[in-house]
């Protein structure tokens, strides 16, 4: 097989899967590993591809984030099993937090009426759990963020430093071995201390994230301990989530 049609198999194996690895092409296409790392640096070379420790993966696209309101009115099914399954996992006394993005909304929407304390900086969440009647809630204060509807700034950062609790829910862009990635550095910032501050760390990601890899990094996959996803990812991305320990849950 010539290159130039193994390179067309390669951005179609991408486009399909977000990465590939050395071994991968390898095996697809029955070449050596300098062969299958000459096609990489060509691509590398055309700039379609980002080279990766032991193979690629495709560049953002840098597609536009909807604003918050938009986001809500196309919350999928698939978003709605993460955020029940996520909500299943609050119980009694606990001390969460839950950031500001569609996904953990749901979770929140899911909620039962236990007692148990949430923190969170988003202001559409504090409402939606305002009425239940067991839940005691910390709206962050800061900045508010009209468009994307969370309160970011130093007053919140400095804010969650004074808390710890057992777990907190983050909602993410992309989750790859660059780690988990956001549009929007405002939002990054806080939802990094969130990290920091909670004995556990729960990503909520439908299948649309996994591979993917955005602007800002919020956290390395060592950083998080349970990944929530709605299908279970390709075996190359299962073995990435083994190496760094993460736990994953089907929704």
């Amino acid at each position: 097989m010539y290159q130039e049609e193994r390179i067309i198999r390669i951005m179609h194996y991408l486009k399909e899967n977000n990465s590939i690895s050395v071994d991968q092409i390898c095996q697809l296409f029955d070449v050596s590993r300098d062969t299958a790392r000459r096609d990489l640096v060509r691509l590398e070379e055309d700039r379609v591809i980002i080279r990766t420790r032991g193979g690629a993966i495709l560049p953002s696209s840098h597609h536009e984030i909807k604003n918050y309101e938009k986001r809500l009115i196309t919350v999928s099914k698939e978003k709605k099993s993460i955020g029940k399954r996520a909500a299943s996992l609050i119980g009694e006394g606990d001390k969460v937090i839950l950031d500001a993005s569609t996904t953990v909304q749901s979770c929140a929407e899911q909620l039962n009426d236990i007692p148990c304390t949430i923190i969170t900086n988003s202001i559409n969440e504090a409402e939606i759990l305002s009425h239940l009647k067991q839940v005691d809630i910390i709206l962050l204060g800061g900045m508010l963020h009209k468009e994307h509807r969370f309160l970011y700034g130093s007053s919140v950062i400095e804010k969650l430093s004074h808390y710890r609790v057992d777990r907190a829910f983050i909602g993410v862009v992309g989750v790859s071995e660059a780690g988990i990635t956001l549009a929007h550095e405002e939002d990054g910032m806080v939802k990094r201390k969130m990290i920091q501050q909670a004995s556990q760390t729960i990503v909520l990601a439908d299948h649309t994230k996994l591979g993917v890899t955005d602007f800002f990094c919020i956290a390395g996959l060592d950083e998080i301990d349970l990944l929530i996803t709605d299908q279970m990812p390709d075996h190359e991305f299962v073995k990435l989530l083994e190496r760094f320990n993460v736990e994953l849950l089907i929704a």
